[in-house]
């Protein structure tokens, strides 16, 4: 149980590092006051262009794949896996270097899956890319994706009931914290892919 809690902790640090923070700050920028004010890829994008934000996509990726890593190789349970998950991706959105603010989670949270349940991952990310092609919105790509999260659970990987509630609470934290975007896509001013900040 003592490693657990270690290694619960440990995943919420690391989920903590505001990689789109850092890549901006190099370049004499404060992300925070910048386009949406988001510390995620998207934001990065539109406000520093497209190296910087590949830079971010792959450092907020990284950091939940290696806690749920972490957790794997160290011999945990498949529920605790998914919690480590789970708390990489709190980490992201209250992070402690940033006073409890942070991002929506939709990079490290595709970072867990990749390491949690690899085939839901590929899924996933098939269907944000689909939808972000066809209609210009990074956020409702994610929405959508991560709302078909729990039925691709089902679908592709089954194996262990667990892991539907784990994709039930990933998909829940993903659409609570895009709910102004789902306002502004409702009201259509929600901003596409290419528009800058």
């Amino acid at each position: 149980m003592t490693k657990n809690i270690i290694l619960l902790i440990a995943a919420f640090v690391l989920g903590s590092i505001p990689f789109g923070i850092i890549t901006a700050k190099v370049k004499g920028i404060d992300l925070k006051k910048v386009g949406s004010g988001n510390i995620g890829a998207t934001n990065v994008l539109r406000s520093l262009g497209r190296w910087p934000a590949v830079i971010t996509l792959l450092g907020d990726i990284l950091k939940g794949t290696l806690a749920v890593a972490i957790g794997k190789y160290s011999g945990v349970e498949p529920l605790y896996e998914g919690l480590i998950g789970i708390a990489a991706i709190l980490g992201h959105n209250f992070s402690i270097f940033l006073g409890f603010r942070g991002g929506k989670g939709v990079a490290t949270s595709l970072g867990v899956l990749l390491m949690y349940t690899p085939h839901v991952a590929l899924v996933t990310l098939i269907v944000w890319i689909g939808v972000v092609l066809f209609t210009k919105y990074s956020s409702l790509g994610a929405i959508v994706s991560f709302a078909l999260l729990p039925l691709n659970i089902m679908l592709f990987d089954f194996q262990d009931k667990t892991k539907i509630i784990i994709s039930i609470l990933i998909s829940l934290f993903i659409i609570i914290r895009h709910k102004d975007n789902i306002r502004r896509l409702m009201k259509g001013t929600e901003r596409k892919i290419g528009q800058h900040a």
